[in-house]
C-alpha cells in the first residue's frame, strides 16, 4: 500500500490533554491497519505556544522523536528541553507532556502503541 501525502488524514485537536491551542495530527497509519499493536502512528504538529497537556499512558506506551523544533517535555516530575535528533519514551504506568517553547513549529513522529 502507498499513501500519498495529500490523502493522509490530518487531524485538529484543540487542548489536547487539557494543553493549550491546537495541535496537529498527520496520521500516516490508522489505528485499524495496526493489527491491534497501537492507536497512533502520526507527525505531529505542535504551533508556537501550543501544548499536549500533562497525561499517563495505561496498557499502552508512547515514543516520540523530534524531527524539528524545541519543546519543553515533562518526563514524569522532570522537566528538560528536548530539539531535533532527541526522543521521549514515556513508558506504560507513567506521565509526559509536552510544549512547544520554540518560535517555530514543532515536529514529532509520535507512536503510542499497546503493552
Amino acid at each position: 500500500m502507498i499513501r500519498r501525502q495529500e490523502e493522509i488524514r490530518v487531524r485538529e485537536v484543540a487542548n489536547a490533554q487539557n494543553g493549550k491551542g491546537s495541535v496537529y495530527f498527520h496520521d500516516w497509519l490508522l489505528a485499524e491497519e495496526a493489527c491491534g499493536h497501537g492507536r497512533v502512528f502520526s507527525k505531529l504538529v505542535i504551533p508556537p505556544g501550543a501544548s499536549i497537556g500533562r497525561h499517563q499512558h495505561l496498557g499502552e506506551f508512547e515514543a516520540f522523536y523530534v524531527l524539528e523544533g524545541k519543546a519543553t517535555v515533562t518526563d514524569g516530575e522532570e522537566e528538560v528541553v528536548l530539539k531535533s535528533g532527541d526522543m521521549n519514551l514515556c513508558k506504560e504506568g507513567d506521565f509526559h507532556g509536552v510544549e512547544n517553547c520554540g518560535e517555530d513549529n514543532l515536529i514529532l513522529l509520535a507512536l503510542i502503541m499497546n503493552c
